[in-house]
């Protein structure tokens, strides 16, 4: 028994002294692993002519606007117009305690018709021999000032009229009949809105590149679809001290009535145009521990560039440094890669 408890140990023992690489499972090879790659589409980088447009808001004026006011004080008698109403140059908007400067007009007027019935007997007093020519010069002094009173008094009575000094739509009334007004109290607005104006604030580090005549494309928020050309009639020479832009105002046609005033515009400023700029799409530029990086492919891998951007043009950017034309900018699969990742181009 102890025999066999000997043998067994030793058989054990020998198995055991084996060097490792004889088993089997050692002998046997084990596959590479394998590369990996993505695949990606490129655009080659050109050179092309970029627009450099600055947009900034504004707001929508007519261009013609004004404030009828009563010239003198009194009882409104009579308005002719209603708010919505068009109107045309000259036309009587309202009428001013009329009637007591009628009565005023018509007794300046028989002043005068006595005036020159008494300058003309004495005329004839005069050739007669009857009359002195002192008397004759106070007849005729006498008529000088019954003209003089005629003319005040038809002034007078024309300021009892209120009419419109533009053609185009009563905004607003501001008196009823049998209200009293004072010289100067506001009594309709017109307002014409064939030829608007839209005013802009332009900050000081863009004004200079800006001038008379400068055609712009303006926007309304209430009519995104549409677009309309207007041209800058004035830069301001000075800055406003409180935000320190500078005041631009640009004209534009709105025969169709469709722009109003008071809504909020955007217009494009086309500052200038740069050629041969080297460019990439927005989308390819990405935020990687606050640098701007973009990926190219180079020798089948994908290189990460550090970029420097201007201007933004609809969805392209200016690079100023990083790119140059002829390098293959990756435009998908540039999220899936990092620097030295082995790509495909398809």
């Amino acid at each position: 028994m102890l025999l066999r408890l000997v043998v067994c140990l030793c058989v054990f023992f020998v198995g055991c002294s084996g060097e490792p690489g004889d088993s089997p499972v050692s002998n046997a090879s084990v596959p590479d692993k394998p590369l990996f790659v993505v695949n990606v589409a490129v655009e080659e980088v050109r050179g092309v002519t970029m627009r450099d447009v600055l947009v900034l808001p504004g707001q929508t004026e007519a261009l013609h606007d004004v404030r009828l006011a009563a010239q003198r004080g009194g009882v409104v008698e009579w308005t002719g117009v209603t708010e919505g109403d068009a109107v045309s140059v000259g036309e009587t908007i309202a009428r001013i305690d009329l009637a007591a400067l009628e009565a005023g007009r018509d007794r300046a007027r028989a002043n005068l018709g006595l005036a020159e019935d008494q300058l003309r007997r004495r005329r004839d007093l005069y050739a007669r021999g009857v009359l002195a020519k002192e008397e004759l010069d106070q007849a005729q002094n006498e008529l000088t000032s019954a003209q003089t009173l005629l003319r005040e008094a038809e002034v007078a009575y024309s300021h009892g009229s209120v009419t419109s000094t533009l053609a185009g739509v009563v905004n607003k009334l501001h008196v009823d009949p049998g209200e009293f007004v004072g010289e100067g109290d506001p009594v309709a607005d017109i307002v014409n809105v064939a030829t608007m104006r839209v005013n802009f604030d332009v900050p000081e580090g863009d004004v200079r590149f800006l001038a008379q005549g400068q055609k712009v494309l303006v926007q309304l928020d209430t009519y995104p679809e549409r677009q309309w050309e207007g041209v800058i009639d004035f830069v301001a020479w000075k800055a406003d001290p409180a935000t320190r832009t500078f005041q631009v105002r640009v004209v534009v046609d709105n025969a169709d009535g469709t722009m109003r005033p008071g809504m909020i515009a955007r217009g494009a400023f086309l500052r200038r145009l740069i050629e041969n700029a080297v460019t990439a799409p927005l989308f390819t530029v990405q935020d990687k521990g606050g640098e701007r990086i973009v990926f190219v492919e180079q020798d089948g891998q994908a290189v990460a560039r550090t970029v420097e951007l201007g201007v933004i043009e609809g969805d392209r950017v200016q690079v100023l440094e990083g790119l140059e034309p002829g390098d293959r900018i990756i435009i998908a699969g540039h999220r899936e890669v990092e620097d030295g990742t082995k790509v495909n181009v398809r």
